[in-house]
């Protein structure tokens, strides 16, 4: 099998489970440092694409290069039909380049939030075992539009876009199946005292809910993961 391009968009990306549970499901991982100049490759030789988080916004596109380059990317994808899978501010990045509207979110998410598949989720190839309240990690401020032709695959009780798919090979989730306990405590010592000045947590609320529920987001994110390796064999 052909690769996975993980697409770094963060300095402090650590792919969290990523890694393990792609190499576990049979397929080797190529990272793209989109962050630093590095040249986007060539998809010919990749069996999908997986666009990770980041702390810049796509209205920062024009003084931050790295994300026009990884829209460049995204629409090359989507022409040759390669398997995409994009996080967060990858969820953006694949709206924008379809031409949706990126906005400030309503709230400000952050933490375990309830998830709300929709019918559309029940026999999704990616998403079927995600059930109605089952708590996913959120770190962001913005959030999207749908694309034209894009079917939702889950909602929010305060922000609606949280997973959508486009065809049989490409898809968006809002939240953070990717994450595991180490880059929680990387993103909240990174974030400092904006924790609570901008985003209204405290350290300790965020760790313990990490003790109540990261085990099973992370048994939810690296299945996620497998169900994404079996999209991209197929397509390989």
């Amino acid at each position: 099998m052909q690769p996975l391009l993980f697409a770094k968009a963060d300095a402090d990306e650590t792919f969290g489970i990523a890694t393990r549970a792609v190499t576990d499901a049979g397929a080797p991982v190529r990272v793209w440092d989109s962050i630093h100049g590095e040249p986007a490759p060539s998809l010919e030789d990749i069996s999908g694409v997986v666009v990770f988080g980041s702390s810049n916004n796509i209205d920062e596109a024009d003084e931050q290069p790295f994300i026009g380059r990884l829209r460049e990317m995204t629409l090359d994808a989507l022409d040759r039909g390669t398997p995409y899978l994009g996080i967060c501010f990858g969820a953006q990045v694949l709206a924008w380049s379809l031409g949706a509207e990126i906005r400030r979110s309503p709230v400000r998410e952050i933490g375990y939030v309830p998830l709300r598949p929709l019918a559309t989720a029940f026999d999704d190839q990616l998403l079927s075992h995600y059930t109605d309240g089952d708590p996913v990690f959120q770190w962001h401020m913005d959030t999207f539009d749908l694309p034209a032709d894009a079917e939702p695959l889950a909602t929010g009780d305060h922000v609606s876009s949280q997973a959508f798919r486009m065809n049989d090979r490409t898809w968006a989730t809002q939240f953070h199946f990717e994450i595991d306990r180490p880059e929680i405590d990387l993103w909240i010592e990174a974030a400092g005292p904006t924790l609570e000045t901008e985003w209204n947590a405290t350290s300790a609320r965020l760790r313990a809910a990490a003790e109540a529920h990261q085990a099973r987001h992370e048994y939810q994110g690296a299945e996620l993961f497998r169900r994404f390796v079996k999209v991209a064999r197929a397509h390989d």
